[in-house]
């Protein structure tokens, strides 16, 4: 039985609003919504897609809601419930980062964000543990993580060059064939031309029309969101050299600050994204700009969302089947690894040390700390943090908080 409109707005926004704790309970939640109480997937249709949604790059949560409204009401309800994933954690940033502009300077406010800096070092290091389980399953994938981190940490290797390099090698070294798979016979010439210029027409239009700064977040997001491989965190650590490093639009402190609020809203973490262009527009010139960097971000980040499921789930038996690309997808995993260490050593140092360096030589680029600047407070409030995620086994949203109240009384002791 199909659905009714309202009843689909009603249960994809229920999702859209509860969605807390990252994908794996966002996945859990539309588990249980969408399969186990509604019955409006079965058990191996929800499972394929959710694989499909791992072998694509982006949020494979925002995916898989995108494909459950997409198999119910076609175009429109994927729309509908992509929409309603995204949005409620979209409105909460918007809201945070207008709080942040207005109060993020004040002392009280800076000591709470050193607990809040704190805890993001530990959830850093929560996800490395959990992908790396699943992903290092063999010696061929421990090297395969090892080399990433070396690239990326010590020779600042591009993050795609990585992602690339580890696809092909787990596609070039594949083992099986692929069992005959139905292929529909759809034309999928119409949906790659009309989603790929809704997509970024709009983007071309600001860099016409002089708008560097917008172009600018635009074309980076969207560059962003053809290697989003293996959840937002893989990314991270390049979407932090990029806009610190290389464009200037945040700083450090800043950088993490946008994670650990972005790690307290409904929707896919991939909504930091929303968070650093909305900041970066308000740092220079206000309101306006960044709403206006805010609604760019989105629509970089989130349309090629659409674009991907629209194109490929017709595909999706013939998808599942092939070998090659569930290895590809293997190695990437693999690579994963090593860039979330990276991000999670990152983190660590700065939030760490007051000073961090970078020993400059050849090909190295290697970040090094001045151990002289070491933050005792910073270091009492992360073992906090390790007590509360990786022993007691705190909630997320609660270790955050009680972080924050830390770093205030540590800021008055």
């Amino acid at each position: 039985m199909t659905p009714s409109w309202s009843e689909m707005a009603r249960v994809f926004g229920r999702i859209g609003v509860l969605s807390f704790g990252g994908p794996a309970a966002q996945i859990a939640l539309m588990h249980r919504e969408l399969v186990d109480e509604r019955e409006w997937l079965d058990e191996q249709t929800y499972l394929r897609a959710l694989s499909l949604c791992m072998l694509l790059p982006g949020p494979e949560a925002m995916q898989l809601a995108t494909y459950a409204g997409w198999r119910l009401r076609g175009v429109p309800g994927g729309l509908l419930a992509g929409l309603l994933f995204v949005l409620p954690g979209a409105a909460v940033i918007a809201g945070l980062v207008a709080g942040y502009v207005a109060f993020g300077t004040l002392p009280a406010v800076q000591a709470a964000f050193l607990g809040v800096k704190a805890a993001v070092v530990v959830i850093v290091l929560q996800a490395l543990l959990k992908v790396s389980t699943r992903a290092l399953t063999g010696r061929a994938a421990w090297v395969i993580a090892a080399l990433s981190f070396v690239a990326i940490f010590a020779f600042n290797a591009p993050f795609p060059l990585i992602v690339g390099l580890a696809g092909l090698w787990g596609y070039l070294t594949a083992k099986g064939t692929a069992p005959p798979a139905p292929v529909p016979t759809v034309n999928p010439v119409p949906t790659l031309a009309g989603w790929l210029a809704l997509w970024l027409v709009p983007l071309l239009a600001l860099e016409w029309a002089g708008q560097d700064f917008l172009a600018g977040v635009g074309w980076f997001f969207a560059r962003l969101a053809v290697v989003t491989f293996g959840g937002a965190y893989a990314v991270l650590g390049y979407m932090t050299q990029t806009v610190v490093q290389d464009y200037g639009w945040v700083s450090t402190a800043q950088m993490i600050d946008a994670l650990g609020l972005a790690e307290t809203t409904p929707g896919p973490l991939i909504l930091v994204t929303q968070f650093v262009a909305m900041l970066a527009g308000a740092l220079r010139e206000g309101p306006g700009l960044a709403a206006a960097a805010g609604a760019v971000a989105l629509w970089a980040t989130f349309a090629p969302c659409f674009l991907w499921i629209f194109l490929f789930s017709p595909y999706l038996d013939a998808i599942a089947a092939r070998p090659r690309l569930a290895a590809a997808l293997k190695a990437i995993t693999a690579a994963v690894v090593g860039v979330i260490l990276n991000l999670s050593l990152w983190f660590a140092l700065h939030v760490m040390f007051g000073r961090v360096g970078i020993l400059d030589g050849g090909p190295l680029h290697l970040p090094f700390p001045d151990l002289g600047t070491v933050s005792p407070k910073a270091l009492a409030l992360t073992a906090l943090a390790a007590l509360l995620l990786l022993k007691l086994h705190r909630g997320m949203g609660e270790t955050l908080a009680i972080l924050a109240v830390a770093g205030l009384l540590a800021s008055w002791l």
